[in-house]
């Protein structure tokens, strides 16, 4: 039913974190970023900024020709929708979910992803970078943290997009750890999810999509990934 355009990045997670709490059927389409595959024409007809994921839903809702979605977020949107789970139950509980998926994909995901930028991947140590965004970072974290107090979810009791969305970015770069321990509502949600059977199952993907992860990028990939 739904075609994955998938490779095991943090973006790439909050997709299969859905697709596998949900039960959906899906085939994943491998796109290796270090390769290039993100910029194939065949690629870009439905997924324009050359980013995965993206999904091509072959059995939308309204028995119409297939959809195609790109930009994480609003694929996490769309397979709420279609599903009628996790996106937030009534008008207030889409919106508690809604701003809070803003604030991932607005706030949280760059920020993070500059953050090991900087650390990791740069060629060179921009002391004033590193700073800059490890301190927004923590911020965020400390936003995340003060939301959860009394709470089990970001959104409230009820396992929603708005989690699968900023787990994944919760201390990705095993190269440049952050550390969690001032923010102990955080880490207790953390682990939460951590040990849902479809999370273990959706990063069981990681080694069977792309068996080098982890490993050190080659020039190439940094060419791909980069432009330099």
């Amino acid at each position: 039913m739904i075609e994955l355009y998938y490779w095991p990045t943090p973006n790439g997670h909050k997709i299969t974190l859905f697709l596998e709490e949900a039960g959906l059927p899906y085939t994943i389409k491998p796109v290796d970023i270090g390769k290039g595959d993100q910029f194939r024409p065949e690629f870009l007809a439905f997924s324009p900024n050359n980013k995965m994921p993206a999904i091509i839903d072959r059995e939308p809702n309204d028995l119409g020709e297939p959809i195609t979605v790109f930009e994480s977020g609003a694929i996490l949107r769309y397979l709420a929708d279609k599903t009628g789970r996790f996106g937030g139950e009534g008008l207030r509980g889409r919106v508690e979910v809604d701003q809070w998926l803003a604030w991932q994909i607005a706030g949280q995901g760059p920020m993070t992803g500059q953050y090991g930028h900087f650390t990791v991947y740069a060629p060179e140590k921009i002391d004033y970078a590193i700073d800059r965004y490890t301190r927004e970072v923590q911020r965020l974290l400390g936003v995340l943290d003060r939301r959860l107090q009394g709470r089990a979810f970001i959104a409230g009791d009820q396992y929603t997009i708005a989690d699968m969305a900023a787990y994944p970015w919760i201390n990705p770069y095993t190269r440049a750890p952050l550390d969690l321990e001032p923010y102990p509502e955080l880490r207790r949600w953390h682990a939460s999810i951590a040990g849902r059977p479809a999370t273990q199952r959706a990063y069981a993907l990681t080694q069977q999509v792309n068996p080098n992860a982890g490993k050190p990028l080659t020039e190439e990939e940094r060419r791909q990934l980069f432009g330099r």
